[in-house]
């Protein structure tokens, strides 16, 4: 997953990619982001949809962000999108602190 996270935002960052993790409330988040061109709030939903590509010029098949989704659920946990503070897109990755 963090991989796949990571790829995404060296592929898109202008100059700066950040990463963070951090443990509350029985949760690890772990937080990708860029200073890349971001991505819209109405294209975040189809970007982690099965074969939802925003942009077909781009490298990759257009699955990394729905197998980190995908895996993230099946752990109980979740990835969200959404504006970096840094100008780009933040990937935030949420699973359950005491898996096996």
């Amino acid at each position: 997953m963090l991989g796949n996270l990571l790829d995404n935002a060296g592929q898109w960052a202008r100059t700066r990619v950040r990463v963070t993790l951090r443990e509350a409330g029985g949760e690890l988040e772990i937080a990708v982001e860029d200073d890349g061109p971001g991505m819209p709030p109405e294209a975040r939903e189809l970007a982690t949809a099965r074969f939802g590509r925003l942009d077909e010029a781009a490298a990759g098949s257009g699955l990394g962000l729905v197998i980190a989704t995908e895996i993230a659920a099946m752990y109980e946990g979740s990835l969200t999108l959404a504006t970096s503070p840094l100008g780009g897109l933040s990937a935030r990755l949420r699973l359950p602190a005491g898996l096996p």
